[in-house]
This record gives C-alpha cells, structure tokens and sequence, in this order.
C-alpha cells in the first residue's frame, strides 16, 4: 500500500493507473455510460477541494451528502478526506425530520444533494436549522425555486475555477492529513431509538482495507464492481474504498428501482447486496421453474442438485470430484447455469458480498450450487463493515456460519452469548453521546447487540439479535428474524413481522407480494374489488397458509406461526415501520397494528 490515508488514495492511484477507468456512471441525458479516467478522477477531486475552500469549508468540519450514488457525490467525498473534512452521508430516501435530525446533530453548515427530492427536503430542513447555510444541487433540472442559500454544482465548481489561494491551502491541509482524522459520520438507522452518529476514522478505513487484502486474495485492478447499495449504508461505502484501492473499476448505479436493467446491461464481476436481493433472486428463478413442461423442470431441480453436491460437498471441501459428477456439471454448468446467471446478468460474476442481515440457508445452498460465488459476511457500522466472511479462495466455507473472523478483528462471546468486539476497525463511540458510549463498551470491548458463537475454526455464528429476540408465555424464546427469513423466501411474501412476545404462541403479519398474488386470483378465477377485498376471500387465506406451513417445516413447533393477518399496504420507512436500512420498527409495527395483533389472540 502506497499510502496511509483515504485522503491521498486519488491521487496516488492517478500515477499508478494513469488513463484507465476508474468508475463509469450512467449519463442521465444521452442514457448512454461515460468513463471516469484516474486522471480524470484526480483533477475533479482536486477541483472540487479548490471549491470547497473557496465557499468556506474548514477543518473538521462535517459536510452533509444527502443523494443517491452519483460520481459527483464520490468526488466530493474524496475531496473531503483530502481536505480533513468529515462527511455525512444520508440515505435518499430520508424524511425532512430525518435529514434535520442529522444535519442539527452534525452542526452541518454545507449539504449536497442529489435530485429533486433531496433537494426540496433539504429546504425545507435549512429554514429550521441553525447550523445549515449553504444547500448544493448536484442534478442541473433541480428547480431551485430561487432559494438564496442555494447553489448548482456547476457554479460551486466555478468558485475553484476562480481561485488563487486554494491550491495552496489544499497542499498544506493534505501535508497534515492524520489517521486520527475523523473521516465519516455515519448516522444509525435506529431501530430502538434515535439515531446515532457513527465515527469512523481514516484509521478505522485503512485498517478495513488492510485486513480486506489478506482475505480477498484474487480481488485485482482487472475487475469491475456495480456499486447498488446506498452508500449512506456503511457496507457498500467500506467496499466503495477497497474498490478503488484495488484500482476496481467502480460502475456507478443511480436508481436501486432499476438494478436488474442495469445488471444486464453493465454484466458485473462483483457486486454488494443485501440477502432481501438475493432472496428475490431465488424466488423469481423459482417461480420461473414452475413455468417450465414437466421433462424440463425435472432436468433443471436434477441439474440444481448436481451443483450442490459438486460444489458443497466436493469442491468446498478441496476433495476431488468423482468424474461422472464432474462431467454433469459441467454440461450443466456450460448450458442451464450459464443460461440462468446470462439471464440476471451474472454470467462474468467472480464474487458477490452478502451482508445486513442473516442470508437464509436454502437460498445460500442454491446460490452456491449454480456457480454464484457468494461471500456471506457478518459486520457493523461500528465496525467499519466487516467482522466475519466466508474465506472465498478457500472454499471451505460454513453454511451455518457467517464466514471466518476477520484477520486482526478480536471477537469474544460475552454474557447472554452476546458477540463483542475489539480491534481496529472498531469505532472510538458514538458523536456526542456519551451515555451510549458507556453502554455500548464493556473492558474496552464494543457490545453489537446480537447473539453468537464462535466454532474451534474460527467461524462465526449468529444466534439471534439479543434485542430483538423475546420469550412466549410458555418460556420459549424466539428469534423473530430467523422465522421472517423462512417465510420471505416464499414468492407471495414480500415482508412479514413475527409477533409472540408474552403471547401463547407466535403469530405474523403479512405483507404478501401483491403482484404474484393478483396473478394468482387471475389463474383461480378469484374475483375482487380491492386489495382488501381479496386478502379477505378465503381461497386466498388457505393457499398462502399452505405456503406458510411449508416454509416453516424445518423449525421447531414453538417457533412456527400459529396465526397471520395479512395487510393491504406494506411496512415502509415513511409511514415509521422500517428503518432506512428496510429492517422493522418492531414497537412501531406493534403499536399500529395493536388491533389486528389482538385479533389473532382472542
């Protein structure tokens, strides 16, 4: 490594690589995908420095990035970190509430956004802050409806242009660049409470990079990278760094609405995503499946088995293949694999990180079974993202695990199984909460929360989230999530919320798929005049039981759902249920839907 500091990744980077593409991002006008070079990717990034010290950003200040992914908002970013300057990514998607709370909290006086949205939020947000001065528009249509604290970033650009002074101020502010510097604050999506600011320092990211290089071995400057996650989402920001350390070449997604378009069109090598994505994946080959005549739906769940048995327990384990089982794969792998991965756009797929919530193991196995390298991992935002991952060169992966302990990360089980972390990737606390920083340290060791074990090889094993995790009337204790991820793989559920606390027994809500469900009442002649309407028609009610039932086989009497109501309107961030990370607000769920909770009880 070259350099100590994300602060000069850019630029050292720009002399190694020279002309080649560092990132490519969809231009909005001509539709077509435009190259950034690393030259080019430095003289930005030193430009939009001169303009940031031009419109009075100092030292340690914390500059707001409220927006979806765009290059611009990456540019910024590496000009931040060149500059000493922390920033605050926030999720697209946030309220006018959210991004206040955040931008009051930081001391936020300058905040970038990215379209319309964000940018009719943030106004909203300046006339009540009192830290908030200067609002940047990335997109030229945003109408900025002659806001006088607002800007375009064409013209913030124009304020470098002009600039005598800052070249000088920015040689002089890089030649102080410390690990101590706080690189980013990143905001909790706060499950339990009001968010929280992360702090990561440029330590904390160097360190993640370093450990990332002994464990991901064949990650080279050959390969490209579909940046889909937000990168207010602490996974795809850590892996953003690493991508461009490895001189990655990063494609730049703009609308999560569109990734599978996009994933044809661009044919990634390597891609983070959240298990909700891979789960839809599973669902929609599945569903495909069932399509096919008889004869050819037996080949492809014969050719599915093959790949099991060849790649988990062969391959996995470095044993030799007997040839029989190595000749039908690669038949299979040559044709109904290759056609199934062409068709998602995965074909050119070398490894795909899976993190933000436990991946459920039947979709796990299928993945690895048609050549999908998946590399299941388990981290933080206090973390800086990783903790655990499967060791993807090894193979010998652990289905039942979350992958091996990262190299120099330090875990120990605590009381009530609860994992705890040392190292240095490990954040210094919380920004300007100290209560929660007493309560989440232990002895120097952070607290995440969630329940675990850790196997004599190293591998780490989620239980359960010890916050979430509650007890029936009966003394069973339940791990709602582990029951949410049996039932969300079934391609006529969408979400579901497992209920049973001091309860007799568990029950869910449901918020099934609804266009599978309408095409299902279409194939039944089931008649209906609303959503309601056809949640309520008893035809309806038994199929998705009978679906229920068998997506909860395998787990104990006591943990499967009894009873379940199903809901017209799904769980979103907006109306409080989820957080911006799409996890459930279990006291708000059970507070507005104390009712229907009731029902399934009486």
């Amino acid at each position: 490594m070259e350099y100590t500091h994300l602060g000069k990744l850019v630029f050292e980077n720009a002399k190694k690589y020279g002309q080649k593409v560092a990132m490519q991002y969809k231009d909005t006008v001509s539709n077509r995908w435009s190259d950034i070079t690393w030259v080019e990717l430095r003289d930005k990034v030193k430009q939009t420095a001169y303009s940031l010290i031009e419109i009075g950003a100092k030292e340690n200040d914390k500059i707001g990035i409220f927006s979806q992914n765009m290059a611009e908002i990456i540019e910024v970013d590496l000009a931040c970190q060149a500059m000493r300057i922390t920033t605050v990514p926030m999720y697209a998607t946030s309220s006018t509430s959210q991004i206040e709370y955040i931008i009051n909290d930081a001391e936020i006086e300058i905040l970038f956004v990215g379209e319309q949205y964000q940018y009719d939020r943030a106004v909203e947000a300046l006339h009540n802050s009192k830290t908030l001065k200067k609002i940047v528009a990335i997109d030229e249509s945003i109408d900025l409806k002659g806001e006088d604290s607002a800007i375009t970033f064409i013209d913030f650009l124009k304020h470098g242009e002009e600039s005598g002074s800052a070249p000088g101020i920015f040689e002089e502010r890089m030649s102080r660049l410390s690990l101590d510097d706080l690189a980013t604050l990143i905001y909790t999506s706060g499950t339990t409470g009001e968010p929280k600011g992360v702090m990561l320092s440029h330590a904390n990211y160097m360190q993640a990079i370093k450990i990332h290089d002994m464990r991901l071995t064949n990650v080279t400057d050959k390969l490209n990278s579909l940046c889909f996650l937000p990168l207010s989402h602490v996974f795809e920001r850590a892996w953003l760094y690493y991508c461009l350390h490895k001189g990655v070449t990063v494609i730049i997604n703009l609308r999560p609405q569109i990734i599978q378009d996009v994933m044809k069109e661009v044919r990634p090598n390597m891609m983070c995503a959240v298990p909700r994505f891979w789960e839809k994946v599973y669902s929609g080959v599945n569903e495909k499946i069932e399509t096919f005549p008889g004869f050819l739906q037996k080949l492809t769940r014969h050719a599915i088995k093959v790949g099991e048995k060849r790649n988990l327990e062969y391959k996995r384990y470095d044993k030799t293949v007997p040839m029989l089982l190595e000749l039908k794969y690669q038949f299979y792998n040559k044709t109904l694999f290759h056609l199934l991965k062409k068709v998602i756009g995965l074909e050119n797929g070398v490894l795909f990180p899976c993190a933000g919530s436990q991946l459920s193991s039947d979709v796990n196995i299928f993945l690895h079974s048609v050549g999908l390298n998946i590399v299941v991992g388990y981290g933080l935002t206090e973390s800086t993202a990783t903790v655990a991952c499967y060791n993807p060169y090894n193979k010998d992966y652990d289905i039942a695990s979350v992958g091996d302990i990262m190299p120099e990360v330090f875990v120990k089980i605590g009381e009530n199984n609860e994992i705890l972390l040392k190292g240095e990737t490990i954040t210094k606390g919380y920004y300007k909460k100290p209560q929660a920083n007493e309560e989440s340290f232990i002895d120097g060791w952070f607290r995440t929360g969630d329940a675990g074990k850790v196997t004599p090889e190293g591998r780490l094993i989620m239980t359960e989230r010890i916050k979430e995790l509650f007890k029936t009337s009966n003394g069973k204790y339940i791990a709602p999530q582990q029951v949410e991820n049996k039932l969300v793989i079934d391609k006529y559920i969408e979400q579901a919320a497992i209920i049973g606390d001091q309860r007799k027994y568990v029950s869910a809500l449901i918020v099934p798929a609804y266009p599978a469900l309408k095409a299902y009442a279409e194939l039944t002649k089931i008649k209906y005049n609303s959503m309601e309407e056809l949640l309520q028609n008893e035809k309806i009610i038994d199929f998705l039981w009978g679906r229920i039932q068998q997506c909860q086989k395998d787990l104990a009497t006591y943990e499967q759902v009894k009873k379940f109501t199903l809901l017209a309107h799904p769980f979103t961030s907006e109306n409080g249920e989820l957080t911006l990370t799409l996890k459930l607000k279990r006291k708000i769920i059970n507070q507005n839907y104390a009712s229907q909770i009731e029902a399934m009880y009486c």
